[in-house]
């Protein structure tokens, strides 16, 4: 098998920040190796995602134009701008002859996918092969299968505690308040969800392989899992993490209000780019932080109800916390914050993407899962791998202020007994994730098993 063989790729992801992001990084994985990229996004998105492609000469963005569908605000073209995500799924459908003819130009080897799950349709009469790539972990697999597969009646928060036959942990798994939480939603959105859910199930049925986007080390038991539930082979990529950006460095503003502290002395908290916190929350947040007597720098959007930061703030809060506490209502270069020496703790809602950053950080790590996939992605890390705590949550689901420090006091102080387990085991684990060429191998394996299907 010639390994130099360069591969024809096309990429079709879900329209959603937190999956075509993924999907481009992996994209400047193959460019990186010589292989040639067809992206095809919606034309208002090219532009934002531009800045991430350093190898512009072999990743080419292809402009698909969503058709109108009722229900789909003007102008709107990803999760981040529709109010309904079931709405937009229809509108990606409507793109099926636009796709059809891009990759009928192109002539692609591989087609990566997700939630199109007619993709596989059009390989036979254009000629290649389908590649389901799960931007999400393995973990969260046995949830969506038990939320896709209820045969008509309501769920019950007990039918989404119960994992599927032969799921292979009892740790990852939902709370009580959570799963009633899950199966409110559920049967509020039955027909839409169950649709929502069999378009995953039907690409990964249908394709020819389907490729997660982590590591054996982590989540080997739920890929072979998959693998039985699918009878298809299941890959793990790596984690397919931005590379560095020289240009990159943090406004004056934050690198110096945090030279002014110690090393591993400041909690950063930040919860995504789509969580918004009731006002409440918001305040029990920041007044936990303040409790914990340590310097904190906390990146969240305004609350609910609310413009600013600044608004939100209990009464007295900047007054009483002074120069140890900066709030900060924007974005802010998250990778280049944890790098940085000061940071000891990294509070977070374990999305996926700061899974892995958290991961392959020096920082000790509190998780404050929001939807679904957080929450296994917390248990996790939390309860199988050892690496982190988990803040706790009253029946409603609501965290307080007190829970809020106890955590967060527990990965900090050297002395407990929690702290110290977690952080020895963070201590192997980045160890393990940071070896040199780790995650390269597992590129180039993926890539290699590519090359065997289509150069025999």
């Amino acid at each position: 098998m010639p390994n130099n063989s360069k591969l024809q790729i096309a990429m079709f992801p879900w329209f959603a920040y937190g999956h075509m992001i993924p999907f481009l990084h992996l994209a400047n994985e193959f460019a990186k190796r010589g292989h040639t990229i067809s992206f095809l996004l919606p034309k208002n998105v090219i532009s934002k995602l531009a800045t991430n492609n350093p190898r512009s000469h072999l990743i080419t963005f292809h402009a698909l134009s969503l058709p109108h569908v009722p229900g789909l605000a003007p102008g709107a073209e990803t999760t981040a701008d529709a109010k309904d995500s079931f709405v937009l799924s229809s509108a990606m459908d409507g793109t099926k002859d636009q796709v059809r003819a891009i990759l009928e130009g192109v002539k692609p080897d591989f087609v990566f996918f997700d939630f199109a799950y007619w993709v596989p349709d059009l390989a036979p009469e254009i000629g290649f092969k389908t590649v389901y790539f799960k931007v999400m972990s393995a973990t969260t697999s046995a949830l969506k299968m038990v939320m896709s597969t209820s045969k008509g009646r309501p769920l019950t928060a007990a039918d989404i505690l119960a994992p599927p036959p032969g799921y292979p942990s009892s740790n990852v798994t939902l709370r009580e308040h959570e799963a009633r939480k899950a199966a409110l939603f559920a049967n509020a959105h039955a027909d839409e969800l169950r649709k929502f859910f069999r378009r995953s199930d039907v690409g990964i049925r249908n394709c020819d392989l389907l490729a997660v986007r982590t590591v054996k080390e982590t989540e080997g038991i739920y890929c072979d899992y998959l693998a039985t539930q699918y009878a298809k082979p299941v890959l793990c990529t790596g984690a397919v993490l931005p590379e560095p950006r020289e240009e990159e460095s943090l406004e004056d503003k934050i690198s110096i209000w945090l030279a002014n502290f110690e090393a591993g002395s400041v909690v950063f908290c930040a919860f995504g780019s789509e969580w918004v916190l009731e006002k409440p929350q918001f305040q029990q947040l920041l007044l936990g932080l303040e409790q914990t007597n340590l310097p904190f720098l906390v990146a969240l959007k305004p609350p609910k109800g609310t413009t600013s930061v600044e608004e939100a703030m209990p009464e007295g809060f900047q007054e009483r916390v002074q120069d140890r506490g900066m709030v900060y209502g924007c974005w802010v270069p998250q990778n280049l914050i944890l790098a940085h020496r000061s940071i000891g703790c990294f509070v977070n809602h374990c999305g996926y993407g700061s899974m892995w950053e958290s991961l392959m950080s020096d920082c000790q790590l509190v998780f404050v899962p929001n939807i679904l996939d957080q929450s296994l992605n917390t248990r996790l890390m939390a309860d199988e791998l050892r690496v982190a705590v988990e803040v706790e949550r009253d029946e409603d689901g609501w965290f307080s202020k007190e829970s809020i420090c106890k955590a967060v006091k527990s990965v900090m102080d050297r002395d407990n007994q929690i702290g110290c387990l977690v952080r020895e085991n963070h201590r192997k684990w980045k160890e393990i994730l940071t070896r040199p060429g780790f995650m390269s191998d597992y590129v180039d394996n993926f890539i290699q098993y590519l090359q065997g299907l289509v150069y025999v």
